[in-house]
Order: C-alpha cells, then structure tokens, then sequence
C-alpha cells in the first residue's frame, strides 16, 4: 500500500536524519517557494522528534521586485515555526558568462558556505521534477556521464553535507500534501516565463512527453541515478588504477597512459584533476591534451582551460592550477626571523655557522632572476639553474625560486617552498619552520 504525501515526505526526513550524526545542525535551503515553505514546515516536526537543531537560511539575490516579498515571507514563517532564520544578501555577477541562473547558483552556494558552520547539514528542497529537468539539461548540452547523472542525493562540499531528501517525490505529491498542511507560500513570478531553459522545459517540453509517455520524469530521475551509479564506478575503477601511474615527483607517467585505450586515457585525466580539486578540462581541450601525449621529451607542452592546465615534462604529464609568473617580491631581511614568502607554507631562516661574520641586515630575500651561483660547501661554485634541471624541479616551478643574497650580491641560499628544495652556501644553514605568528613578511 503506497504511503499518503505527507506520510512518504516526512519517512524521508526521518531516514535523513537517521544518517546525520547527533550534534550536528540540519539546515534548510528558504527560497520561500511550495516546495522549501513545506520542507521547512515538515523539517520542525521531524527534528523535534530527533532531537536534531533546525536553522533556515534564505538567499536574497536582488534580482526582481518581488525579493523583498520572498524575504518576507521566510521571517513570517520562521517566527511562525519558531526557526532561526539567516538572511544573506548577496551580488550577482551577471557578467561571469554562466548566464544569469548560473550565476546566482554560484552566489547562492558561496553564501551557504560562508554562513553555515562545518560539518552542518543541508536540506534542498529538490524533487523528481527538477531531476528530470536536469538529466534534459545535461543531454541538450551534450553533457558526460557524469552531466546526466544530475543532482547526487547527498553531497559533501566544502565541510558541509548536502542532502536532497525528496528527489525521488514528483512534484504533484509535494503539491497534495501542501494543501494538506493548508501551507502558505510565495509564488516566484519568474517561474511562469519560458526565456529560461530549465522553465521551457518544464513549462512546454516535459508535459509533451508526459502526454505521450505517462511517468516521463519518473523515467529520466531514474536514468539519472543509474548515470551516477555508472559514474561512481567509473571513478572507484579510475581511483585504483592511478596509484600505478603517479610517483613521488607528481605526475601521471606518460607511457603508461599512452598504453591505455582513449577512453580511459580520458577517465584518468579527468579522476585524477577531481582528485587535486581542479576542473576538469572541456572536451576539446582534453583531446588536445591527450594527443600531445607523445610530444618530444624536450617539448613544452601546455594545454590551459580555466582555473585548470597541462603540462608535459620528461615523460610526465602535470595536472595544475593555471600557473603564472609571481608577482615583483623582494625583501630586505635579516636571515633570523623566520620569513614566510608570498607563496605561503612554510617560513625559514638562513644562520651563519660558527665562524661565520655577517651584518644582521645584510641580505634581500626574492624570486630567482637567472645566472646566480651559489658556492657549494665540497663541491665548488655551482649554477643554480643546474642545480634545479638535477632535481627536477619542472621549469614552470623555476619561477617561484627564492634565492637569497648578500649585500654584495653573493647567493648564498636558494630554496622551492612549495616542495622544500633548498641549497645553502659553505658557512651557512636554512632552517625551516612550520607556520606562525612569529613568521614574517619583513
């Protein structure tokens, strides 16, 4: 016997906060809407009974006359339900080239990171509907698997858990079971106009199909959550395999990928910049990088997409946020106080060993220029350029090289932060330390 709407609504609650540990504050996403007015209402009942806290945070994008009545709404209901309710105003950067939905998802989703605590849940009021709405998206963009998977049931980003309770609800039933609660709510105006993708759909594509194949949405929700099934697969496979092609130098090792077929050439470029938290590259980007792979070994190979880039160096194919050059550093310093460069990480002193006279503000601390050489205790003035092709520092990272001299114009130490490379002249010491506040941009 199917359960009523109320009753199937509020059972998926209730195994939500079976999975969410005690202590942890359970948010709602309030746009002021049928479906967040409902899930907010049914989430009082249920968190009383869990024990759990409630809180409800409302977005106001600013975006049409009708936000300050959204806003409105939400506090009513929260003094009604007895809610704390966060307001965030936020700005919208229509010039961001992600079109205007995309844009306030983004606003959306930095103000829940910055407002909500680590560790805290968040509800999202979508449902069957909007999943359906989204597998058409991804396919009409010529989207992945991964695009058609459309909204994971729960997600963990940025220490917090995201948690979609009703995508598997069709919307009519969150409609039914409003009446039943004689729910009140806001209507979003622009909801009803079909510029918008995601409402032509709704609006005119969706119920075509509904008339011609009764349970369309039901049909596409459920091709999506096998889409994701597929995709975690995928990934579980790729996360096994990328061990054999990684090495302590960082990396994917060119040869062995060059052994794979395309495909999986693909899927391990991809898992491997899910790893790093880089974006993944486009399509045609992704093939461009791909058929470079046999590139000369002295090739400089760099293939760039935004926020991401590739780099091919002595047969090993880098996967990077987008490098540049840093910007003009130096620094005239003592050498005693711990010295944090503007890369961050670790800071570091250079100390005269005994027997050693120097000025206590006699060096400049800066970004390699070329051409230095350090005196090398036993093995003689040696090139630092040298020196970083013999440790294999890759020369995209040859530029974030801080070398440190005399006033004389003497290198006597030059040290990679990121990686902890480091050379010291005869008659010194480097001295890393770990971060602190006693760590000084001079």
């Amino acid at each position: 016997m199917a359960l009523l709407p109320l009753d199937a609504l509020t059972a998926r609650l209730d195994n939500a906060l079976a999975e969410t540990p005690p202590g942890r504050c359970v948010w709602v996403a309030l746009s002021g809407g049928l479906d967040s007015s409902l899930l907010l209402t049914l989430a009082t009942d249920a968190c009383q009974r869990s024990g759990h806290r409630l809180a409800a945070i409302h977005v106001n994008h600013g975006l049409q006359a009708a936000a300050g009545t959204f806003e409105q709404h939400c506090r009513q209901l929260c003094q009604c339900l007895q809610v704390p309710l966060t307001v965030a105003h936020v700005a919208v950067d229509t010039g961001s080239g992600k079109g205007l939905e995309g844009a306030a998802r983004q606003a959306r989703y930095a103000a829940f990171a910055r407002q909500l605590g680590r560790g805290d849940t968040l509800w999202l009021a979508q449902h069957q509907d909007d999943q359906a709405e989204t597998f058409l998206l991804g396919a009409l963009r010529g989207s992945g698997i991964r695009g058609l998977a459309g909204m994971p049931g729960v997600r963990h980003w940025q220490g917090l858990t995201l948690v979609r309770p009703w995508l598997d609800i069709p919307q009519d039933q969150l409609n039914e079971a409003a009446q039943q609660r004689s729910l009140d709510w806001v209507d979003d105006p622009t909801n009803a106009q079909c510029e918008a993708d995601r409402n032509f759909l709704r609006h005119r594509i969706l119920p075509a199909l509904e008339s011609r194949w009764q349970g369309t949405g039901q049909r596409l929700a459920r091709v999506a959550r096998q889409a994701a099934e597929a995709d975690t697969l995928l990934s579980e496979y790729a996360l096994a395999e990328l061990p054999d092609l990684c090495s302590h130098a960082g990396g994917l090792d060119v040869a062995g990928l060059m052994v794979r077929s395309r495909a999986r050439q693909r899927l391990l470029v991809r898992t491997q910049c899910q790893r790093l938290g880089l974006p993944t590259p486009p399509a045609k980007r992704l093939e461009s990088l791909l058929d470079q792979l046999d590139a000369a070994p002295d090739a400089q190979v760099r293939v760039a997409w935004p926020q991401g880039e590739g780099r091919l160096w002595r047969g090993r194919l880098y996967l990077l946020t987008t490098t540049s050059a840093p910007e003009q550093w130096t620094q005239v310093w003592s050498g005693r106080t711990p010295l944090v460069t503007p890369l961050g990480g670790r800071a570091f002193s250079v100390l005269p060993v005994a027997g050693t006279q120097c000025r206590h503000d006699a060096f400049q601390a800066g970004w390699r220029q070329g051409g230095e050489v350090l005196p090398l205790k036993g093995r003689g003035r040696r090139d630092l350029n040298r020196l970083l092709q013999e440790a294999g520092l890759p020369p995209w990272e040859r530029k974030r090289v801080v070398v440190v001299l005399t006033r004389a114009g003497q290198c006597i130490a030059a040290l990679h932060p990121p990686s902890g490379l480091s050379w010291v002249a005869g008659g010194w010491r480097l001295v890393w330390q770990a971060p602190s506040a006693l760590a000084d941009l001079e």
